[in-house]
């Protein structure tokens, strides 16, 4: 055998030899599954608790009464103004989730929400002869909230049920007799404003607040004796800015891809 004929047989067996492990089983380790990072998609559905401060203009008009006969002895409309700041949770629903958006359209945002605040309001007035100071010690509210999301930028309104704690003392210039009295209000509160979430968690926002805790009345019965009633309607105004967290909503599972090595 020449030595080009050998050459020729080591080829052809070299050749047999590649196809005969070509179809053999192959050793290597099974595709890895590796899940697609998901990118958080923003939404105001979720969640949430934050705080907020502010000042509050507030205004307690008065009108005082002889207990007997109901006749009138002193009116006055004092103000009370002061810090108010506090805390809040709520839940908000998107309804860019629904079909079509729902009837508030893609950027409809419905929620509720609760605050309690404490406040330094306070004021300080003559009643004929009587020292009056009014306080404004703690308020708090159940609100429903309806706003319209323009991305991350939401406008709203909101309104509800509010709950006041105030205090009143009266003090009788002449004898120096004096009667503190305390009152738990139940009234109601609207008011609006806008709030831009910064992160997909973290919101600040922007606020103005009407609230009316109504008519009631204190019988001075020391300053007076019992013969002198005042008659109190309070009602406030409040501008606030404040801050939220939303917590995460559970994100769908990724799709898993096959990544070969």
């Amino acid at each position: 055998m020449n030595t080009k004929s050998f050459g020729a047989a080591f080829a052809l067996a070299l050749l047999s030899t590649t196809a005969f492990a070509a179809d053999l089983p192959s050793r290597r380790a099974p595709p890895v599954y590796a899940p697609v990072p998901v990118i958080p998609v923003f939404t105001w559905t979720g969640a949430y608790v934050g705080g907020q401060v502010g000042y509050a203009f507030n205004r307690d008009s008065s009108f005082a009464s002889a207990t007997g006969t109901g006749i009138g002895l002193a009116s006055t409309s004092a103000k009370e103004n002061g810090i108010i700041g506090g805390a809040h949770i709520g839940y908000n629903f998107s309804t860019q989730s629904l079909p079509l958006g729902g009837f508030l359209g893609a950027g409809g945002v419905i929620g509720v929400e609760g605050d309690v605040d404490g406040t330094s309001a306070k004021g300080n007035y003559g009643l004929g002869g009587i020292a009056v100071t009014s306080r404004d010690n703690i308020q708090g509210s159940i609100r429903g909230r309806l706003g319209f999301a323009v991305d991350r930028t939401l406008f709203y309104a909101t309104g509800g049920a509010a709950f006041g704690g105030l205090h009143n003392t009266y003090v009788n210039t002449l004898t120096g007799a004096s009667d503190s009295l305390s009152h738990t209000r139940v009234g109601y509160t609207v008011g609006g404003g806008v709030e831009y979430a910064i992160t997909n968690n973290w919101s600040l926002r922007a606020e103005y607040r009407y609230t009316d805790f109504g008519h009631y009345t204190d019988v001075l019965g020391n300053a007076t004796a019992g013969g002198v009633a005042v008659r109190h309607h309070e009602t406030d105004n409040r501008v606030q800015a404040g801050f939220s967290y939303k917590f995460d909503t559970f994100a769908p599972l990724a799709t898993p891809v096959v990544a070969r090595y």
